[in-house]
């Protein structure tokens, strides 16, 4: 009798062990989980700070200047919004991705002002295989012109820093118009985005192919599906020049201060 009792004892110490053992392998877990997101919180305020200096202090001098600085004002809107309300690892990526872009947008127009040029910034999610503009095109999307070239023009405002949108390529460059922005909005792509394509980047180097547009699926987080509440924030990629997308800036990323160094 003696023995059973003490084996009954036994039994339920193990199972004890085992409960708190769980217990604190959870909690662990829970810790690198929340040190995890701290981190990439930080890293996404670092960034979004940086973007919000640039633009209060960037003005452009010319149609392609002006547009590229009032689209990184936009992505600082999105960026900002998407950090606010960021609750896992994932969404504080997506915010600092949306800071990136806005900084090759500011990059871009630094060049055209003859600024120079800030630091090396990190790829963006898909920009490598999204490829670029090696040579000036012209194509119809939905009886519209649309003109693509490497270089900034009066023709060719609208700068794109090269990317994934909605699951397809959008090759880095300058364009006529923003022809992305209503797929960027919705997250699906007009069936006559793929004949656009093929007609614009056919043949071009340094660009994918028309299957591969076709065949979406590339990584996306410039998509407004994948931003939460900053897809709201999103905008007219390619709307008016009056820089109307410097409105709301909030306290930049909750007052971690500018970050002077980008000079």
């Amino acid at each position: 009798m003696e023995l059973v009792i003490l084996l009954g004892i036994g039994v339920l110490l193990f199972g004890a062990v085992k409960v708190i053992g769980g217990a604190q392998n959870n909690s662990q877990r829970a810790q690198i989980d929340e040190a995890k997101l701290d981190d990439e919180l930080a890293d996404a305020r670092r960034w979004i700070d940086r973007l919000g200096h640039q633009v209060l202090t960037i003005s452009g001098n010319d149609a392609a200047s002006t547009q590229a600085m009032a689209d990184a004002s936009e992505r600082y809107n999105a960026a900002h919004s998407a950090l606010t309300s960021a609750r896992t690892v994932r969404q504080a990526q997506l915010a600092r991705e949306s800071a990136l872009e806005g900084l090759y947008y500011v990059n871009a127009a630094r060049e055209i002002l003859g600024l120079t040029p800030g630091p090396q910034l990190p790829e963006l999610e898909a920009q490598r295989q999204a490829g670029r503009v090696t040579e000036p095109r012209t194509a119809e999307f939905d009886g519209q012109t649309i003109q693509a070239s490497p270089y900034a023009s009066a023709n060719t405002p609208h700068y794109y820093p090269g990317g994934a949108v909605a699951g397809r390529p959008v090759p880095a460059g300058w364009y006529s118009s923003a022809w992305w922005a209503p797929a960027a909005m919705t997250g699906v792509w007009a069936a006559s985005s793929m004949m656009f394509y093929s007609a614009m980047f056919a043949g071009m180097a340094g660009t994918p192919s028309a299957d591969a547009f076709a065949a979406g699926g590339m990584g996306d987080a410039g998509d407004a599906g994948d931003l939460g509440d900053a897809g709201s924030d999103l905008g007219d990629a390619g709307g008016d020049l009056d820089g109307g997308g410097f409105e709301g800036f909030g306290d930049f990323g909750g007052g971690d201060g500018f970050d002077f160094d980008f000079f």
